[in-house]
């Protein structure tokens, strides 16, 4: 398994639009699916941390948030990302 910064430098290189690309929705959506996939996995052995379940819940609004923005803006980049991401099912 990469570590952290190599597997944040292979997402946005993944879904990056051009070269130096690391802020757009597409982006950002992933690499904060990936994080909330660690906390996830973090909070199911510590069913008592509440300080990271309220940022977990943070991180997932803010995601929510963004893919509603992209669906607006950009309807087939919308429908690509959560395909890759297998979100949305």
């Amino acid at each position: 398994m990469p570590t952290a910064p190599e597997l944040r430098s292979e997402i946005i290189s993944e879904y990056a639009m051009h070269d130096g690309d690391v802020g757009s929705p597409q982006v950002q959506i992933a690499l904060l699916t990936q994080r909330i996939a660690e906390l996830s996995g973090h909070l199911r052995e510590h069913r008592k941390d509440f300080h990271s379940r309220r940022g977990l819940l943070a991180m997932v609004s803010r995601r929510n948030r963004l893919l509603r923005y992209l669906a607006k803006k950009d309807r087939q980049a919308y429908l690509d990302t959560i395909g890759k991401l297998g979100l949305r099912k």
